[in-house]
């Protein structure tokens, strides 16, 4: 099947790089003429495992093609959508991007297209497309939800063996030729759910703020631990054998980040207000989320006192999550902004995200000034004050403890992500604070 994919970022590259994989013959297409040519070259923009061999590979079979014109949306059967749909200041999705590109195709289908918004979209969004696209076209087409489940780090094996694939639809023939399209990828029994477009939109956004959920509940339980002498460590092993729970998203940390759970809990949280509905768990995920960020913070006080003026602190991981380098809502932009506030300087290490993140922290000059980037997790620790782990890279889960020590001006480590065996670091030394567990000191 022709394909063709507007939007090159995390979605629509996984996406339509994958789909070249299994076959299809794709084009992607994006307005930025850098990331084109980059992307002819066979070097993708972004840091995702196994990503960078499927470009290489699909683009000498000369099953993927990149383009910065909608040329090759007139002879596509399947136009997919995979543009950003950023927050506003107020919460709600932009969707000015979506509606550019959904103008564009528009102008370039043939009869009986089908236009995939594969983009995260509020409940009723397929609606106002469907009819701007008839306002510009005559040519019949199909409008089909079809919203993403893929998780940064791991987004090639999430689209290549999905859990499910969701198919918003009024049309029983775009149905069948989106279970075509996927049918190899489903070949082990994985379901393709046709339900109404209105249902796929708030399927997505229902998924990840019940994931986020699960990252709150489980972060201000380990509060709790903190505070009673429990071990959350225990607890998590105890509450996520049962089948009805499950372990997944049930691991304590700084608070979640990156481009999805921020975003879409805000979306849907102002498209209940839109209905004049308060969305009472969702919005206590975000406001646990936001206090969650600040709580290393308060680790980090309670060793040093509220001035640490003339400290100096290193954070190992920057990115929002391993096997990335999206910074995006990262808290250890947060925490690294409340450290300056109080006088300390930060130095970083990150395998892959340190360039993002300090262009980020850019921003603000004088905090920006105050970071240090290094290429090696030891050096970084030079001079420092403490170790603060941000990132549950797989590197940093089985460090050399005597050097850390010994590279350390003060032997303590704040374990955002509780990698290490609380009496393991404290035989070595150190003192240690994490999250929720149980450490004799």
């Amino acid at each position: 099947m022709r394909v063709s994919v507007i939007g090159t970022g995390y979605v629509g590259l996984v996406s339509g790089t994958c789909f070249a994989e299994i076959g299809h013959e794709v084009t992607c297409i994006d307005i930025d003429p850098k990331k084109i040519e980059m992307l002819k070259k066979g070097k993708s923009p972004i840091y995702e495992p196994g990503l960078n061999e499927l470009l290489e590979r699909n683009i000498k079979a000369q099953r993927l093609n990149f383009s910065t014109g909608y040329e090759s949306v007139k002879s596509a059967k399947s136009i997919f959508l995979a543009v950003g749909t950023p927050s506003q200041d107020d919460g709600r999705a932009d969707l000015t991007y979506l509606k550019k590109a959904a103008s564009m195709v528009a102008e370039q289908i043939e009869e009986g297209a089908i236009v995939v918004i594969k983009s995260t979209v509020p409940v009723g969004t397929s609606v106002m497309i469907k009819e701007l696209i008839a306002s510009i076209t005559k040519k019949t087409f199909h409008l089909v939800n079809n919203p993403e489940f893929l998780k940064e780090g791991s987004a090639v094996e999430d689209f290549m063996r999905p859990d499910r694939v969701i198919i918003g639809h009024q049309n029983s023939s775009a149905f069948e030729a989106m279970e075509e399209l996927y049918a190899p990828l489903v070949k082990q029994g994985n379901p393709i759910f046709g339900m109404s477009n209105l249902s796929a939109e708030m399927s997505k956004y229902a998924a990840n703020c019940f994931l986020a959920t699960k990252i709150s509940f489980i972060n201000e339980v380990a509060r709790l631990c903190d505070l009673t002498g429990a071990d959350i460590e225990e607890v998590r092993k105890g509450i996520s054998s049962d089948k009805r729970i499950g372990g997944h998203f049930l691991y304590p940390g700084p608070g979640y980040g990156g481009s999805c759970f921020p975003k879409d809990v805000k979306a849907l949280m102002a498209t209940a207000e839109d209905y004049g509905m308060k969305l009472k768990i969702v919005s206590a995920t975000e406001e646990v989320n936001d206090e969650q960020k600040y709580y290393l913070l308060h680790k980090v006080v309670s060793k040093f006192g509220d001035d640490l003026s003339g400290l100096t602190f290193t954070f190992w991981g920057v990115a929002f999550k391993a096997n990335t380098d999206d910074v995006r809502e990262t808290a250890a932009m947060t925490l690294a902004h409340k450290l300056i506030e109080k006088g300390a300087t930060i130095q970083i290490f990150d395998p892959v995200a340190s360039e993002n993140y300090l262009e980020m922290m850019a921003q603000n000059k004088a905090i920006r000034e105050k970071i240090k980037n290094f290429e090696n997790k030891y050096d970084a620790l030079n001079h420092s004050n403490g170790l603060i782990t941000m990132t549950e890279w797989r590197e940093f889960h089985a460090p050399d403890f005597n050097e850390i020590k010994s590279r350390l001006k003060t032997p303590v480590i704040f374990d955002g992500r509780n990698l290490y065996d609380s009496k393991t670091v404290l035989k070595m030394g150190l003192d240690y604070f994490a999250i929720g567990k149980k450490i004799n000191k």
